[in-house]
């Protein structure tokens, strides 16, 4: 495997003084949060985080920046985990970079998350402005990480029937026409290419359904196709800004609602897909069935979507991308295993890969997990990975402090990829939806170049 790092590393021990400015006009404790978007805590690792052996030492030195404003009344706190299932947690001053010292002594990762605290032991929040202009706010933190041979690391075993169980659901799919049967309706016209709403017969309960766009003049045999896949969400699919010149492109929800509707139809149809007392895809009596499961309809939706889009004449018949971040990138996982037309796929953040593993390996994950239940298994990202034999797969971003998708989960996947051409990018102090404003990537690949 030819991997690129760049990196650093965590533990708790001796802590070293730092200087202050002495040209600091005020204390942070004195600003709104909105005044807080600057203040950061950096982490640095005594080497590549991805690096360590059995027993040998991580360092990891965390340091706060204030930028020229001079500390509130903080501290710091930090709690540690990790495959071993060991914790210590503590308080420390903000003043000296906090060094925190621990090890792993079997293939695995350690977390050490350390917060910003205010006097009365409460976190200190900032104020982000998001891409869309809307305001949030947002735990001042690191969540660093680092690992024992996370080369190493397998999964905990899969289905026997697990080729069987997708062979009967594609027979089932086939055994659903669509040719002919497509709702496609022009919903906007823009000066460069038009989008429709499409509507797909699939497996019951729902069809497929998703916005398509296609540029103007496009030839037949002209163009790739790009399948965009969404996170987790109970809302409305909105419809694209616009229409890109050089692809098709398809975004396809993960439930099948229609399209364009009213606030009082989406109210009512997420609540109608929850189970119970669970929200989709969450209930463990579903998901012991393979078949009951939420994820069935899902999956079927998604191959049905590729498959129409396939039938379009201006594909060109060679480059099928697929892409998505966290359940979208379960699903960009599905589909570039399920179909063998697929040629690239970019999962991001990947949802419920190796959902086993807290079970059966005592792996940490994160509290917003599904229920593992062996039902689940045929949908698991790391079996998946296996069946992924020619495209081209990019992680693109895998959170050393990502415990919604632990990076075990994200390390498995990579490692039992079939393809030649596959990356992953580890992110450094980045949880499932924080990037660092220092960013520490490494990269592993074995991607032709």
């Amino acid at each position: 495997m030819k991997s690129f790092l760049f990196s650093t590393m965590l533990a708790v021990g001796t802590l070293f003084s730092v200087s202050v400015s002495a040209d600091a006009p005020k204390t942070l404790s004195e600003t709104r949060a909105a005044e807080l978007a600057n203040v950061h805590i950096h982490c640095q690792t005594n080497k590549s985080p991805l690096t360590y052996k059995p027993g040998e030492e991580m360092v990891f030195t965390f340091t706060l920046d204030t930028g020229k404003d001079k500390p509130g009344d903080w501290q710091f706190y930090y709690v540690r985990r990790g495959d071993d299932n060991k914790t210590f947690k503590g308080y420390a001053p903000v003043d000296k970079p906090l060094v925190i010292k621990t090890s792993l002594d079997k293939p695995g990762f350690v977390s050490v998350a350390v917060y910003l605290h205010n006097s009365k032991k409460k976190i200190v929040q900032q104020e982000l402005t998001r891409p869309n202009g809307r305001k949030s706010k947002r735990n001042i933190y690191s969540p660093a990480g680092a690992a024992v041979y996370p080369e190493q690391l397998t999964d905990c075993g899969e289905p026997a029937d697990f080729d069987a169980f997708w062979a009967k659901q594609k027979k089932r799919l086939a055994a659903v026409p669509f040719i002919g049967k497509v709702e496609k309706k022009l919903v906007k016209e823009t000066s460069n290419g038009y989008i429709y709403a499409l509507s797909i017969p699939c497996v019951a309960p729902r069809p497929a359904t998703g916005y398509l766009t296609i540029p103007k003049k496009a030839k037949a045999k002209s163009l790739p196709i790009y399948v965009t896949f969404y996170g987790y969400s109970a809302a409305k699919q909105g419809m694209p800004g616009g229409v890109s010149q050089n692809r098709i492109a398809l975004f396809v929800n993960a439930h099948g609602q229609k399209l364009g509707e009213s606030a009082e139809y989406y109210k009512n149809f997420f609540q109608s897909i929850r189970s119970k007392k669970y929200s989709y895809a969450f209930d463990p009596e579903e998901n012991k069935d393979p078949e009951t499961a939420f994820f069935n309809g899902m999956a079927l939706r998604n191959l049905r979507a590729i498959e129409y889009a396939k039938t379009l004449p201006e594909w060109n018949g060679k480059k099928l991308v697929v892409q998505g971040g966290s359940q979208g990138g379960l699903q960009t996982m599905w589909a570039a295993a399920l179909d063998p037309d697929v040629t690239e796929a970019y999962p991001s953040i990947t949802w419920c890969c190796d959902l086993a593993g807290t079970d059966k390996k005592q792996r940490i994950c994160g509290g917003w997990r599904i229920k593992y239940v062996p039902g689940l298994d045929y949908y698991d990202p790391v079996f998946m990975a296996k069946r992924i034999k020619k495209a081209k797969v990019d992680i693109l971003r895998a959170g050393l402090g990502d415990y919604v998708c632990p990076p075990s989960g994200l390390a498995i996947s990579y490692n039992n990829l079939a393809t030649p051409d596959k990356t992953i990018r580890w992110y450094q102090s980045s949880d499932h939806g924080f990037v660092p404003h220092k960013r520490e990537i490494i990269i592993w690949s074995t991607g032709k170049k």
